[in-house]
């Protein structure tokens, strides 16, 4: 059935418009139920839900009944044909069945054609090779975080209190009438995916306050659910919640979103045209796992309870407990079980701490009921919780460390660092609070992690690089107000093509001027040098003309494409996303999919702006050229040529951009399967995209406009005046446009561009980053201070990003130093 039937009755509801929800409540028949009859789950499809799915879809569509219901019924028996082919057993038929005379067989449906949903098998492979890329991802970024050194920190929860979500019949789907027995959902972290797998909704909420292991937690739950996962079970991908914004996007399109920046190997288009991300949400192959529910924008959590209400995917939620109440009291999340993680106890630090600390030599000590042997830094602290609990140092330090976040800040602090003296935690005259112990603990981290050590080696892939801790926090509070900028749409993602935000779009477009301006003097100067010194006009003062030539045109051209960049900014809300396509000639070996209209629509008219401004410059440039070789002609004929200059040149540029973005736009593929998403590997991959971009962009546009210019200039010959094109100075023209546009383009309209001038150059300039930007952040994250979340970092929990928000600034930055002349290369291992 799975290979006929679901993709069929995916195709019709989505012929009819109708939503799996919507076509459940006319059907008279749960939701679930017509997910698995879509995605081929179920093993025995009865024909009285298929006679009901048929009455349903037949009304919408304003077909006949007995026509939907045959071509369904035609469906399930080929997949039951196909079963006996391949020796599987046929699916059990309702009594019903045998009572209906079976109409004549007709063709079987091709599913490519029918749905828009690939095969079941292929998805299947897709969802296979995203669950183990999900797995070996958060592999790397639990040894990251030292989850098990020594020891996972022991976390417990209760069931949270009923008056926070939904009926219990709701939530195990009991029959109407039924007693609903409440499940029993206490456990520990080992048991994360048994209690999961209790709840018959597949929905579970997730509570505790900041800092109490959450995303801790549901990172466990994605490892221990992919090791137990079966052929048929969707695959659990965590989505940082927190950039969402109900009101704006569907959490389907945002899901979408998020995997195809994720995983851009997704991005491949199946035979219905849907990108394999867009599929594998539709099939129910997705079980999203949703972190950071309290980090969506104020006033938005009760719009966005309700869309997950909208939706009957079973799904993960975390949260901070206020938050989640506050949304609650208005709006519960449907069918969804909760559970609401505990404080870590003092007997859980006796057991822990000691163990991440070094031993020490036994010596005289303070007796006391830890007395002994095993001497540690921990021993003042732990003797203290256990001699005096109740002391005013010890209620607060107790408080404190009941979460893993500040037991992680303590053990960086005093574990990692030799000679420190834990004692000073007890001091009640210096931190008489527990917010005044928080803050020290903050305060205390990025230093203690920045700290100089003792020169070794750094491993492979890795060489050795030393920030300054003050420096490394300055560059870290600027990271963290990015973020926390108030037109930033995501507050948690720290994303590389994201950071020229940073800056105001006045500082961006007199960068775009300025850089345009530059490579567009130096192209025009190095192509007509270049062409005079061949042809044999290497004189000083025909060099010295082409310089001055160069630097009045480059202006011209810096403006235009700051315009440009200007209104696409405006546009688009400031982001510019990394090309998940990229170039390729035809004939070698193109992927499925290629450009959508829209994108070829959207090339074309950039094109055709970014040309038309250009050339309508043309015109003035060249008048004041003219003026200053005092080759200008007198009264009106100069304002007439000028204009003439302006239009002929403006179509020209224009029609030849246009032409060449559209034709680059249809000769793109999607990125290859395997394409990693880290951050560094993002980036490598959108460089070597925007190189290929320009290569293919240079000699496109040359002979464009070289040929181009004899087309327009007999077009327009006689009507405009004498007019002419010789094929050298058309070719000069033309190789300029092509060098100095190829750059031009990279440099202001991609995500690598943007990056480079930006964020390599302009915010190293002004001091607010380092100059080797790309390092600085790899190097935060193995020092713990960022996480990597697909392709992005964030910081390592929303606690510590604002506290590094929050340091004030002491003045303008000075310039990051310049980087050494010959500083290593890193070499990426794999």
């Amino acid at each position: 059935m799975s290979s006929q039937l679901g993709p069929l009755l995916h195709g019709l509801r989505r012929e009819a418009g109708l939503t799996q929800e919507q076509l459940a409540r006319r059907s008279g028949l749960g939701v679930r139920t017509i997910h698995r009859l879509e995605t081929g789950k179920p093993t025995d499809a009865r024909m009285g839900t298929v006679k009901q799915v048929a009455q349903a879809l037949a009304d919408a569509l304003g077909r006949d009944r007995d026509d939907v219901w045959r071509d369904l019924l035609a469906a399930r028996r080929d997949g039951d044909a196909a079963a006996e082919a391949t020796g599987a057993a046929p699916m059990a038929p309702a009594p019903e069945e045998s009572a209906t005379p079976a109409p004549a067989p007709a063709p079987a449906p091709d599913p490519v054609r029918v749905g828009v949903l690939p095969p079941r098998g292929a998805l299947a492979e897709v969802a296979e090779s995203l669950a183990r890329d999900v797995h070996s991802r958060w592999i790397r970024e639990e040894e990251q975080r030292r989850i098990h050194d020594p020891f996972p920190l022991p976390l417990r929860w209760r069931s949270v209190p009923e008056g926070l979500l939904d009926h219990w019949g709701n939530i195990s789907g009991a029959l109407p009438g039924a007693a609903p027995v409440p499940l029993s959902l206490d456990g520990g972290l080992a048991q994360v995916t048994e209690v999961y797998r209790r709840i018959g909704s597949g929905r579970l909420v997730v509570l505790g306050r900041a800092g109490s292991g959450k995303t801790v937690l549901m990172l466990r739950f994605v490892l221990d659910y992919l090791a137990g996962r079966t052929d048929s079970d969707p695959v659990p991908v965590l989505f940082s919640i927190g950039s969402w914004d109900p009101t704006a996007t569907a959490l389907r399109d945002w899901l979408i979103e998020r995997l195809l920046r994720d995983h851009p190997n997704l991005a491949a288009r199946t035979p219905g045209r849907l990108t394999l991300a867009a599929s594998l949400v539709d099939a129910g192959w997705i079980l999203p796992v949703l972190d950071g529910f309290d980090e969506i924008a104020h006033g938005l959590h009760g719009a966005a309870l309700r869309e997950l209400n909208a939706i009957s995917l079973p799904l993960l939620l975390t949260s901070r407990t206020e938050q989640f109440a506050d949304a609650a009291a208005t709006e519960v999340l449907r069918k969804a079980a909760g559970i609401e993680l505990t404080d870590l106890t003092t007997d859980d630090l006796v057991h822990y701490l000691p163990r991440t600390a070094r031993p020490t030599a036994p010596g005289p000590r303070t007796p006391g009921p830890r007395s002994g042997p095993a001497a540690t830094v921990w021993d003042p602290v732990l003797d203290g919780l256990s001699s005096s609990p109740d002391s005013r140092s010890s209620a607060n330090l107790a408080t404190v460390l009941s979460t893993p976040l500040m037991v992680l800040l303590a053990r960086t602090r005093y574990s990692d660092v030799p000679g420190q003296d834990s004692a000073d935690l007890l001091d009640s005259a210096r931190f008489p609070t527990p917010e005044a112990l928080e803050e020290h603990l903050l305060a205390g981290f990025v230093p203690t992690v920045y700290r100089r050590r003792p020169k070794a080696p750094a491993g492979p892939g890795r060489p050795h690089r030393g920030w300054e801790p003050e420096r490394a926090r300055h560059y870290l509070g600027y990271l963290a107000r990015h973020l926390d900028r108030p037109e930033q749409r995501d507050r948690q993602d720290l994303a590389w093509w994201q950071l020229s935000g940073s800056l105001s779009l006045f500082s961006r477009i007199l960068a775009v001027v300025l850089a345009c301006s530059l490579v567009t003097a130096a192209s025009g100067f190095l192509v007509s040098a270049a062409v005079h010194l061949i042809s044999g006009h290497g004189a000083a003062s025909v060099l010295r003309a082409d310089l001055a030539d160069a630097l009045l045109f480059g202006p011209t051209v810096g403006l235009a494409f700051g315009v440009i960049y200007g209104t696409m900014a405006t546009l688009s809300g400031n982001a510019f996303e990394p090309s998940r396509m990229r170039p390729r000639l035809p004939g070698r070996g193109r992927g499925a999919g290629g450009a959508q209209p829209r994108r070829l629509r959207t090339s074309f008219c950039v094109g055709l702006l970014g040309g038309c401004t250009v050339g309508a410059g043309y015109g003035p440039a060249r008048l004041v050229a003219q003026e200053h070789y005092g080759t200008l002609p007198a009264g009106g004929t100069a304002i007439r040529a000028m204009l003439v200059d302006s239009l002929l040149f403006g179509l020209l540029f224009g029609v030849a951009g246009a032409l060449v973005l559209t034709l680059m736009a249809a000769l793109e593929t999607p990125l290859d399967p395997g394409s990693a998403a880290t951050p560094a590997d993002l980036l490598a991959v959108n460089r070597g995209t925007v190189v290929r971009q320009a290569l293919l962009f240079l000699p496109l546009l040359t002979l464009a406009i070289t040929f181009g210019g004899r087309l327009i200039a007999d077009l327009f010959q006689g009507f405009l005046g004498p007019l002419s094109w010789h094929l050298l100075p058309g070719f000069v023209i033309g190789a300029t446009g092509g060098l100095a546009g190829a750059l031009c383009y990279a440099l202001a309209l991609t995500a690598w561009g943007q990056w480079v001038l930006f964020t390599r150059i302009w915010l190293p300039l002004t001091g607010r980053l380092p100059w080797a930007t790309a390092a600085f952040l790899d190097d935060a994250y193995h020092r713990g201070v960022l996480r990597q979340v697909g392709a992005v970092y964030q910081f390592r929990h929303a606690r510590l990003q604002s506290h590094l928000g929050s340091i004030p600034g002491s003045g303008r930055p000075a310039p990051a130093p310049l980087p050494p002349a010959r500083a290593p290369e890193r070499v990426r291992s794999r």
